[in-house]
């Protein structure tokens, strides 16, 4: 079966999950991307006095009050720099905007379920992502010398151990 065909067999399934994928630091994640409404850059940022340091602050956006989470300090990636992109989440039971700071947005994607490990599948890994269950699991991304590992993020979850 060629690579197309193996494709086109895969878009017909149905069960296919869609994820933007980004950088935090040297790291590759995703989030689903129905969680995202759109894709910003960072304009100046108001820190908000007495927040945990992953809430960076709030910035305006299009006159909103939009919330800004830097996922770095909760997920304990090194960071040698600030990423200029945020992803503004599409959260309809919150009563403010919340985006997530990222370094770059690499790539809108869709993978098969065999291409993802899940909960069991993790068990004999002891990070933080997974102990603390902030992560849906981790995609196998092929690149053509190999895999790559994007780790999937559960952004509720995230947004929920914040609070």
């Amino acid at each position: 079966m060629s690579v197309q065909e193996q494709s086109a067999q895969e878009e017909r399934t149905g069960d296919e999950t869609q994820v933007v994928e980004f950088l935090l630091g040297e790291d590759v994640c995703a989030i689903d991307i129905d969680q995202v409404d759109s894709i910003v850059e960072v304009k100046k940022v108001t820190r908000i006095p007495r927040t945990p340091d992953s809430i960076e602050g709030v910035m305006d956006l299009r006159g909103e009050t939009t919330a800004i989470i830097d996922p770095k300090e909760f997920l304990s990636v090194s960071a040698t720099s600030r990423g200029e992109n945020v992803l503004v989440l599409d959260r309809p039971d919150d009563k403010q905007k919340i985006g997530i700071r990222v370094d770059e947005v690499l790539d809108v994607a869709t993978y098969t379920p065999e291409k993802i490990d899940r909960d069991d599948d993790l068990d004999n890994l002891d990070t933080q992502g997974i102990r603390d269950e902030v992560a849906h699991g981790i995609i196998r991304k092929p690149n053509g010398e190999g895999l790559d590992l994007v780790v999937w993020l559960d952004v509720d979850k995230i947004i929920d151990k914040l609070n």
